[in-house]
């Protein structure tokens, strides 16, 4: 077994990896064996343009994407338009998204967004991450997704609790804050590979890495997961 893949003891917790560290070696390996379980892992959520790319994002938030995706295609057909969210009931819209959880403020931020996109944007979803995140319920995830997805733009890493999850347990990063784990992937992993990286990781936290208890005797990586319990 080559050095990078030497266990380490599990439920150890390391600093943020630097390209010389121990998980700066072990990157590649993680990736090489995530690409080959889960070769077309790509965005879950279903949307037809930008501003349903956002709102499907927001709706996102604690809920599962299948969920989202039960709720959005309904609501999508519903509100085909900014202008249709911008005038909505807020009682009705509430009632439309409720199955996604935190419904009252999730229906608040996309009307305020849609008010805020026809009044600031000229009707257009935004194509940087500056602008993005001054919307209502859009953080650097929501605009890391909204980004990658539907402009090709790669500016960062989206951070969502799969991604947070995977990094802390195989000991990526130490932080507990989704915007200094961003920053410790951006140091470590390769830029051509942030996009794929959220969704490799988010396919294994489905699948296997489970909150909150991971199926290590299951997992592709077990040996070289410093948190391996097997």
């Amino acid at each position: 077994m080559s050095q990078a893949e030497t266990r380490v003891p599990a439920r150890t917790r390391k600093p943020p990896a630097k390209p010389s560290d121990p998980a700066g070696r072990r990157f590649p390996i993680v990736y090489r064996r995530l690409k080959r379980e889960y070769p077309n892992a790509k965005c879950a959520l279903n949307f037809s343009n930008p501003h349903e790319m956002l709102f499907a994002t927001i709706l996102s938030a604690q809920c599962t994407d299948a969920m989202v995706n039960k709720v959005t295609e309904r609501l999508f057909a519903k509100y085909p338009t900014l202008e249709d969210y911008a005038a909505a009931d807020p009682v009705e819209l509430q009632q439309e998204i409720r199955a996604t959880g935190f419904f009252r403020q999730k229906a608040k931020n996309l009307q305020a967004t849609a008010r805020k996109l026809l009044d600031e944007f000229g009707g257009e979803v935004p194509e940087t991450m500056e602008e993005l995140t001054t919307l209502p319920g859009a953080a650097r995830k929501t605009a890391n997704i909204v980004l990658g997805n539907s402009f090709g733009k790669v500016v960062g890493i989206a951070v969502d609790t799969h991604v947070r999850r995977l990094s802390q347990r195989l000991g990526l990063t130490c932080n507990e804050d989704p915007v200094k784990i961003e920053k410790d992937l951006m140091d470590l992993v390769p830029k051509d590979r942030w996009f794929e990286l959220s969704y490799l990781f988010i396919e294994h936290g489905r699948a296997v890495c489970k909150a909150p208890v991971p199926r290590c005797g299951e997992c592709v990586l077990a040996d070289i997961c410093p948190s391996a319990r097997v």
